[in-house]
């Protein structure tokens, strides 16, 4: 895996900033740091080892410019991928296709009952969101335990490694920058530690941390449980 120097990071772009050159050649990944979504591309990239091919330009969210819906991306949301004269968005297609599209090591393997498997788990992590997300409001233990432990399951099919489908993947992009904040929230919020009991997940957790394209990613645990605080508990 690509290791690489910590990433000096672009400064936010405001509805005071100018636009970029669009379709200049320029590949640009248009984020927003604290953005769970638009992380899972900006690992991917790191993984890969593309910093130098794929531009970060991160978007303020609170005060965004409006030449980002304009003339970029008319959803208005963060990640979307500026790319060969287009721009295209939604974070699970995009992790593939910058794994498809770009040099670097592969982040799906060979093997077909792997990459089914791999199919099964990122299709499955909308419904993971959406349970934990509703968690919040409800029953933490009742409704997003089971989505725990759906996870330490998941990570006990394949044993040649600690990640979903034992080498690091697509599949760990996907669910990685989510574990992170749900984390933080449920021990700080509710005293619920998402590793007790559940050995594989915590390894798994252990092992995504040594994973440097993901580690320069990661976001200040106290923005999260601010955020998540103002949005979920207010």
């Amino acid at each position: 895996m690509a290791t690489s120097v910590q990433e000096v990071l672009p400064p936010f772009l405001d509805s005071t900033s100018e636009p970029p050159t669009l379709f200049d050649g320029t590949t640009r990944l248009y984020i927003n740091y604290q953005c769970p979504f638009a992380q899972r591309v900006w690992i991917t990239r790191n993984v890969k080892g593309l910093q130098d091919k794929i531009k970060l330009v991160p978007i303020d969210l609170q005060n965004r410019p409006a030449w980002y819906k304009e003339k970029i991306y008319p959803q208005n949301k963060v990640p979307s991928l500026e790319h060969d004269n287009k721009v295209i968005g939604e974070s699970l297609d995009l992790i593939n296709y910058v794994d498809s599209n770009f040099e670097g090591p592969s982040l799906l393997p060979d093997d077909p009952e792997k990459q089914k498997y791999a199919e099964e788990l990122i299709t499955y992590s909308d419904t993971f969101l959406k349970e934990v997300y509703t968690s919040f409001k409800g029953d933490v233990e009742k409704q997003a335990g089971p989505q725990f432990d759906y996870l330490e399951k998941a990570l006990d099919k394949f044993d040649d490694g600690p990640f979903f489908l034992g080498q690091f993947s697509q599949v760990d992009i996907a669910y990685a920058p989510f574990v992170e904040r749900f984390q933080i929230f449920l021990q700080e919020v509710f005293k619920y530690d998402i590793t007790s009991g559940r050995p594989k997940l915590a390894k798994w957790i252990e092992e995504m941390n040594k994973v440097d394209g993901y580690k320069q990613t990661k976001v200040d645990p106290q923005k999260v449980v601010d955020l998540y605080k103002s949005r979920f508990l207010a």
